[in-house]
């Protein structure tokens, strides 16, 4: 079956991910992700996308974006991917690809879904195991978004600036959120919507994508099977 061409209007939510090839190591240390961060940062800037929220992981990255132009979403990932693997193969002395196919992405109906895609993406490295609270973990927007580091990457989203009238109530309105969890049918329709790029939000929301690109975002219902004769 033919893939479905990338949604991207102008001014919605997307929730992203990238895997290395065959789920294998796309960071080493530090400094490679530094320097992934870097270009993410140059290439937001470059093609009018805010970033929200990341995560970045051994081997792949979350990323909660808006676009403010058309296909700013591609052109951003292209860019990064571009300069990361030339950078990653120039310093561990390998050939060929590093991600796994083209990335994933979902729109985002932003209500009461884009902060679940908030905490389901700073929560990452607690699901991995790797640290008990995403505070623990260094290489996500959690310490921007929760306790006020200063980070050049991240754009607040407007819902995120109504969480407070200023950043330490909204830090501390923002810390509450990750007081519950996220319920497991909400996890479960984050990850089957960007893992089938499709759509993350309600029946009116979805109704509204398809009537703006003119392309299906659900999934298509599959009919009973015939019978072998």
């Amino acid at each position: 079956m033919a893939r479905l061409p990338r949604l991207c209007p102008v001014g919605i939510p997307q929730h992203i991910i990238q895997r290395g090839n065959n789920r294998q190591p796309c960071f080493a240390s530090d400094e490679d992700l530094a320097a992934y961060a870097s270009w993410l940062l140059k290439a937001s800037k470059l093609y009018s996308v805010d970033v929200h929220a990341w995560v970045f992981m051994t081997n792949h990255v979350h990323l909660l974006v808006t676009p403010h132009k058309a296909n700013a979403v591609s052109k951003m990932m292209q860019y990064v991917g571009r300069y990361y693997v030339r950078y990653f193969n120039y310093t561990y002395h390998r050939t060929g690809t590093l991600w796994e196919g083209r990335f994933k992405s979902c729109l985002v109906q932003e209500d009461e879904y884009l902060f679940c895609c908030y905490r389901y993406i700073e929560l990452n490295p607690v699901r991995s195991k790797m640290v008990t609270h995403p505070a623990d973990y260094r290489w996500s927007s959690y310490h921007a978004n929760a306790m006020g580091v200063e980070s050049k990457l991240r754009r607040p989203h407007p819902l995120y600036l109504n969480l407070g009238v200023n950043a330490g109530s909204r830090e501390a309105n923002y810390r509450g959120l990750f007081n519950a969890h996220i319920d497991s049918r909400m996890v479960d329709d984050i990850r089957g919507s960007l893992q089938k790029g499709l759509v993350l939000g309600d029946d009116y929301f979805k109704d509204a994508i398809t009537e703006l690109t003119g392309r299906r975002v659900r999934e298509e219902k599959r009919g009973p099977k015939a019978k072998m004769r």
